[in-house]
């Protein structure tokens, strides 16, 4: 999808492209069977995935590091990606396409809440709070990844 801008310098018309917003999210995972959440400040509100947008330059895993960091004051290792989501309805603000990389926390006793975050906390996979987005799926894709591997 494609439409037509004025310039703000000269005023001609420019051709631009309604694309779908990069983000990230990072399934935070702490053995047998928690993952950490966040519980966001903003709309959409509920608890969710860490994660966010891409910044202009940045390198899709460096802005999960980034994310981790920021929402949760974890540091964190991306130990492989989850998956690729981009239903166009994952998100009700727009368009985003998330890059989901799963990690594990160096230092999981500093688990706080920040940036964004109003709260962050250890879950049971078993037990989740409500979620926003389409983190249902994710998680449950990461759930199938971490029983493959036994």
């Amino acid at each position: 999808m494609s439409y037509y801008k004025p310039c703000p310098s000269c005023k001609e018309p420019v051709l631009f492209y309604k694309n779908p917003t990069p983000t990230v999210d990072i399934v935070i995972f702490s053995p047998p069977e928690k993952i950490v959440l966040i519980e966001r400040k903003n709309f959409p509100f509920g608890w969710a995935l860490p994660g966010g947008f891409i910044d202009y330059g940045e390198r899709a895993e460096h802005a999960a590091v980034r994310e981790a960091k920021e929402e949760t004051g974890l540091d964190v290792e991306l130990t492989g990606l989850v998956g690729v989501y981009s239903n166009p309805d994952r998100d009700p603000r727009s368009h985003t396409l998330s890059v989901v990389y799963m990690a594990y926390a160096l230092n999981i006793q500093s688990l706080r809440a920040g940036d964004d975050a109003q709260n962050a906390a250890l879950f049971s996979w078993n037990d989740l709070p409500q979620l926003a987005f389409d983190h249902v799926k994710i998680i449950s894709d990461f759930r199938c990844f971490q029983a493959r591997l036994g």
